[in-house]
């Protein structure tokens, strides 16, 4: 069988390449740490993109924030510093003319922002932040629920006096390991019964450490606030963008409360949005200046094949020429040559890979998920390797034509005189 499936020539490069086997493995070396180093960077920046995606994982990466703060400007009749309180009235207002909007969640909490509140079971008390919340805030940043359930429409809707509480309020407010479901917790003389746990999470957290989550509806009464809103969280759909629809909004709002176009306080506002987007363009840069990197150390590997072939090549100057004389063509002479460079290039990057897949596994093992480092499974893709491969394999053909070339031009009757 002749071509690339001829036996003899298989048997005459690796022939060729044990010769001098020393030398052969010295020359992979070259190519070997190559694909260590491409390898190990591809691996590390998937392992901070992962480590990335781990925190953000749960929370709507389209999403917003926007309270009330006091105004900076005078406008239609109205002094500077005053103070804008949003109305559940503006919920149906937003959805109703901002149609980017996915969902909205408002909500309140008892006291002022980050502010704390006293809460009492059997003699202990914690200081937690206490919302009055919609279920759909469930869908713009996700609670580990630990025990129990989350807050649903029906609690709402009924007006039910249950709570969802903080791990770290159960801790404060219960014996280790006594179960808290349907037990009852006291918020400013209101007793609240226990429907469910939630655990801090490990990711992006908005809601602090210690907090009890209340349905609005029940807020609004238990504690007077009537339709007073303290801020919403929102997300847009996945097809809009956050900034747009934020300026909508507080275009509408401003409106509707008599602020100044131009006032930049007036109404808070947190496009987390950006922070996603930002994080996302800086791992896909570090990416690919990690593979521009990589690409360039593997091609000086391979350089580094080439001019050992063409050592080999001046060595073998009579062999050559005999076979030219025995009717070898330039083909043939050129196929072994950049066959010889395609089989060392490949077996340096196979150990290459085992090697870096060793030192990624370690990696992981040792480091990632560890710590607040935003690491995670530092492992190539299965399209990063075969990239890699491809260009590996085309880079051994292209290097290898450089000796192949030089080996064509040796003429069978000056290779026999020269020896």
């Amino acid at each position: 069988m002749g071509g690339l499936f001829d036996r003899d020539l298989w048997s005459e490069v690796f022939s060729t390449l044990s010769k001098n086997i020393t030398r052969t493995l010295l020359t992979t070396l070259g190519v070997i740490f190559a694909i260590i180093i491409l390898l190990l960077l591809l691996g590390a920046t998937t392992g901070m993109k992962n480590g990335f995606d781990k925190i953000f994982a749960g929370t709507a990466t389209n999403s917003m924030f926007v309270w009330t703060q006091r105004t900076s400007m005078p406008y239609k009749g109205f002094e500077k510093g005053r103070d804008i309180d949003f109305s559940l009235d503006d919920l149906e207002l937003i959805k109703r003319e901002v149609k980017e909007i996915d969902v909205i969640a408002p909500r309140i909490q008892l006291g002022n922002f980050r502010s704390t509140t006293t809460v009492f079971r059997n003699g202990q008390n914690s200081g937690s932040s206490v919302y009055g919340d919609f279920p759909e805030i469930d869908q713009i940043s996700k609670k580990r629920i630990v025990e129990g359930r989350f807050l649903n429409q029906n609690d709402l809707d009924e007006f039910k006096k249950v709570c969802v509480i903080g791990q770290d309020t159960y801790k404060l407010l219960f014996k280790k390991d006594e179960d808290p479901i349907g037990k009852y917790i006291q918020i400013n003389g209101v007793y609240f019964t226990v429907i469910g746990v939630y655990k801090k999470p490990k990711n992006i957290n908005f809601d602090g450490e210690n907090a009890v989550f209340v349905p609005f509806s029940t807020f609004q009464k238990a504690f007077n606030s009537g339709n007073e809103v303290g801020w919403f969280a929102i997300s847009v759909k996945p097809d809009k963008q956050v900034a747009p629809a934020l300026n909508k909004i507080k275009k509408l709002l401003k409106a509707k409360y008599k602020i100044h176009p131009k006032d930049p306080r007036a109404i808070g506002s947190f496009d987390f949005s950006q922070i996603f987007t930002g994080i996302s363009v800086f791992t896909i840069t570090l990416q690919g200046f990690s593979f521009f990197v990589g690409i360039f150390t593997l091609l000086a590997g391979i350089i580094s094949v080439s001019n050992i072939l063409l050592i080999t090549v001046k060595e073998r100057t009579k062999e050559i020429g005999i076979r030219r004389a025995l009717g070898a063509t330039p083909k043939i002479i050129k196929r072994q040559i950049i066959l010889e460079s395609i089989v060392l290039t490949t077996v340096a990057g196979l150990l290459g890979f085992v090697l870096s897949v060793g030192v990624l596994l370690y990696i992981d093992y040792e480091y990632a998920g560890k710590g607040d480092a935003p690491f995670e499974n530092p492992m190539i893709n299965f399209t990063q390797l075969i990239v890699t491969f491809i260009l590996m394999i085309g880079l051994s053909v292209l290097i290898g034509m450089i000796p192949a070339k030089r080996a064509v031009k040796i003429k069978p009757i000056e290779a026999l005189r020269e020896e």
